[in-house]
């Protein structure tokens, strides 16, 4: 929601830092492999109990997640190998971030099993439902808004990270937010495929 709805108060900032990096010969793939970076030294540093390192490890990771992006669309660099890598890294950041608080706290198992199956389904309706998309947006695939978008996954990661004396309440919370995009998404995703011929795709 924050991602489709919000991004625009905080373009101006990723549109100077993707020209920064573009000046100084960074490739986005560049900062696409410094955000994965970034992000499993979040989860090493949570594992270890530096949470406010952490937590800020975590979102340097995320604004070069959102900066990636801008360097393509400047560069004309956007296709579907970048933006594999880009989806892939998310996940590894995230799982970094999961196994880091699983490993510490193992009476919120069911909780982040819970999580981690909600996350998937999302994510699978996400990719299927960009397959069947006839339309694109700014990024180089489809994509579909939701409740829970990246941003949002950051704020609940981080309310986790620091509250973790509430860790399985706030999981269960996050998990069912998430419940909440899936339905989103398998609803427009039932109206892409009203829309398109039975027989397209079929030779």
């Amino acid at each position: 929601m924050l991602d489709t709805h919000a991004r625009k108060v905080f373009d101006n900032i990723f549109l100077a830092l993707a020209k920064l990096f573009l000046r100084i010969k960074l490739r986005p793939n560049h900062i696409t492999g410094a955000a994965l970076v970034l992000g499993l030294a979040s989860g090493a540093a949570l594992y270890f109990g530096y949470v406010v390192i952490a937590v800020v490890l975590l979102w340097a990771s995320g604004l070069l997640d959102a900066v990636d992006g801008s360097m393509a669309r400047l560069t004309g660099l956007s296709g579907p190998a970048g933006a594999m890598f880009d989806i892939v890294s998310d996940r590894i950041v995230e799982l970094a971030i999961f196994w880091a608080l699983a490993l510490h706290h193992p009476e919120s198992l069911i909780a982040m099993l819970a999580l981690l199956s909600t996350i998937l389904i999302s994510m699978t309706v996400f990719l299927t439902t960009g397959m069947l998309a006839q339309k694109t947006s700014k990024k180089s695939f489809y994509y579909q808004a939701g409740l829970m978008e990246r941003t949002e996954g950051f704020i609940a990661s981080t309310a986790m990270m620091l509250f973790q004396n509430h860790l399985t309440l706030l999981t269960w919370i996050y998990a069912g937010l998430i419940g909440v995009t899936i339905v989103q998404r398998l609803w427009e995703s039932a109206k892409l495929l009203r829309d398109r011929s039975p027989y397209e795709g079929y030779v």
